[in-house]
């Protein structure tokens, strides 16, 4: 399993610096084509899954939930739970919105009934809910911890501020402490972590796995045109990243893997790698066949010169 930051209660640490995305599952990746990737996954060396209790609302026909029931189904039939390190998110299921104590309760047991498992090893509380006291949020969370239910604290897309006070309500009421940040992070969008994130990441050594690593493809080197995108899945969130800057990233990234003879997201994650608290990306495969140039990712060790070209060129991009 996977030691996080200030966690010890996870075991021993993975060799494998890279966490499988599973926001495909059910969406671009059939349940068929989704076993085989956690096959080829695990098979690797991985065992760090990451996923949501909305994955994958937002596909026409879906409900929310087929991420996890499809995991829930692959453990059953692989019988591997206690060789997998789970990551979950509540706050954004339709049936389960925001993060009031009632609905976090009730999420987490619905999360559980779909993966088929008593605990969840991390659970992230996904977005903020501003509507709630934090303080109500926070203790929720611990419930969970003292029932047994998950076993590690997670935020994703709070600000640093935000982070700030989750931890000040905990120190004060003695619960337990987040240990894992998940932002979005990566070569064409860095200002979100860098501006305040990282420092608090840093102050309480949390584990920072970030999302969208690969900026939603874009940094696979196969959207650089409108063109590119016509007919794609991801079409709306990697056009986003069409710009002058951010094709000069490209270009960058493109001669480093060419050199290199690996593939762009092998350089893309291994430069993530490189930055502050990151313990392991988040990428995601819609097939096996995607998974090698990722796996490599979690092993290439970037030159320092490499590094800081990457981060140069990416220093002039605005998000």
């Amino acid at each position: 399993m996977t030691t996080f930051g200030n966690s010890s209660r996870f075991g021993t640490s993975s060799a494998l610096e890279l966490c499988l995305g599973g926001n495909t599952f059910g969406w671009t990746s059939s349940r068929e084509v989704s076993f085989e990737v956690l096959d080829s996954f695990t098979g690797a060396g991985g065992s760090l899954i990451d996923t949501a209790d909305s994955y994958s609302a937002w596909v026409e026909g879906n409900s929310g939930g087929e991420s996890e029931t499809i995991i829930g189904q692959w453990l059953a039939a692989r019988g591997n739970r206690d060789d997998v390190v789970l990551a979950t998110k509540v706050s954004q299921h339709p049936e389960f919105k925001g993060l009031a104590p009632k609905n976090v309760a009730a999420a987490a047991e619905a999360t559980l009934r779909r993966l088929g498992t008593d605990h969840i090893d991390l659970y992230y509380a996904h977005f903020d809910d501003e509507q709630t006291p934090l303080e109500e949020t926070v203790g929720a969370f611990e419930e969970l911890i003292t029932a047994g239910r998950i076993r590690a604290v997670g935020v994703s897309n709070y600000s640093a501020d935000r982070v700030r006070q989750w931890f000040e309500i905990a120190r004060r009421e003695g619960y337990t402490l987040p240990v894992a940040l998940q932002p979005h992070y990566n070569l064409v969008h860095r200002g979100d972590y860098e501006s305040g994130l990282s420092e608090i990441a840093r102050a309480e050594d949390l584990a920072v796995m970030p999302y969208f690593s690969l900026a939603s493809g874009f940094l696979t080197g196969k959207y650089r045109n409108r063109t590119d995108l016509e007919g794609a899945a991801r079409a709306g969130m990697a056009g986003k990243h069409l710009s002058e800057q951010k094709l000069r990233v490209l270009e960058t990234l493109d001669a480093i893997a060419s050199r290199l003879e690996v593939a762009m997201p092998t350089v893309a994650l291994a430069w993530l790698r490189t930055r502050d608290q990151v313990t392991a990306p988040i990428a995601s495969a819609r097939t096996p066949e995607q998974l090698p140039a990722l796996l490599a990712g979690a092993r290439l060790q970037l030159s320092a010169e490499d590094a800081q070209a990457l981060t140069a060129v990416s220093s002039a991009v605005e998000d």
